[in-house]
């Protein structure tokens, strides 16, 4: 891979009082690709992503972001340090927790203001991060004061008035309802096809053919369980089961009784058509 956005190389962490959250794991991130994290809850995904974003540091081996290998003196130095800030945007799975400002406006504001941008500057880059997330109308209004769609979108939003180059993505649908997670859906597709590199953490199999084209698996040994393309991996069963994304139920017909595979899925019901006879 020529252009590598990240590279993990034998990297063990674990925080401070718990056991092993990774162990010996390597992967690579190529500009412009489309990534899913899979795994049970617990396997890492999120520490992944946090590694990624300079929120924690490797307790052994090596993570490397845009050509530097990431510690608490890189990400914070320039000139390395305010290009990460701005082209690394995290979403996280809370957006409560990535929310504090009086008011949307001032949300996006933040960011920028860090850069020590122009106010001119600030305000035409909040008014397009507004209109691409169609949220002009909550400008002035309190974040703590959305439903949990609408801080989705701010926080998003709060990310891209930044104009990043990667986004990660941590259960970006978790909590929203259809019509906003098909929205968010559209939205990372119109991203990817403008060239930013996305890793997305979820065990939703079912959204992962919408949001990545390769799936890297952590199992339960918090270990790279398989790195392949999306549609290779949700169709090998005996990986999904071994790394607890799907599992088996038991049935009984009279004297026979067998299993079959059932995939955990999030945020996804649909009608089922019952014929008797």
């Amino acid at each position: 891979m020529t252009d590598t956005v990240f590279g993990f190389d034998g990297v063990c962490f674990s925080y401070p009082g718990f056991g092993t959250c990774l162990e010996e794991v390597s992967l690579r991130v190529g500009r412009g690709e489309r990534i899913a994290l899979l795994g049970a809850n617990g396997s890492g995904k999120s520490t992944v992503l946090r590694l990624m974003d300079g929120l924690q540091f490797a307790s052994r081996g090596e993570v490397r972001a845009l050509g530097e290998a990431l510690s608490p003196a890189t990400v914070e130095r320039p000139p390395f340090g305010p290009r990460f800030r701005k082209e690394v945007g995290f979403l996280f799975q809370d957006s409560d927790a990535q929310l504090f400002s009086p008011t949307v406006e001032e949300e996006l504001a933040f960011g920028p203001l860090q850069m020590g941008w122009g106010r001119e500057e600030i305000t035409e880059r909040i008014s397009g991060a507004l209109d691409l997330m169609s949220i002009s109308a909550l400008r002035r209004r309190s974040p703590q004061s959305l439903s949990a769609g609408e801080k989705k979108k701010v926080a998003l939003a709060s990310l891209l008035v930044l104009s990043p180059s990667v986004l990660l993505l941590d259960e970006p649908t978790a909590g929203l309802d259809p019509r906003s997670q098909g929205s968010l859906l559209e939205l990372l597709d119109e991203l990817h096809g403008a060239g930013l590199t996305t890793v997305t953490a979820t065990h939703d199999l079912e959204l992962v053919p919408h949001l990545a084209d390769r799936a890297i698996v952590l199992g339960e040994d918090h270990r790279v369980a398989a790195d392949r393309p999306v549609r290779d991996v949700l169709a090998d069963t005996d990986l999904l089961v071994r790394v607890n994304l799907i599992h088996a139920h038991r049935h009984r017909h009279g004297a026979l009784v067998h299993s079959h595979p059932h995939r955990h899925t999030v945020m996804h019901e649909h009608p089922h058509r019952h014929d008797d006879g």
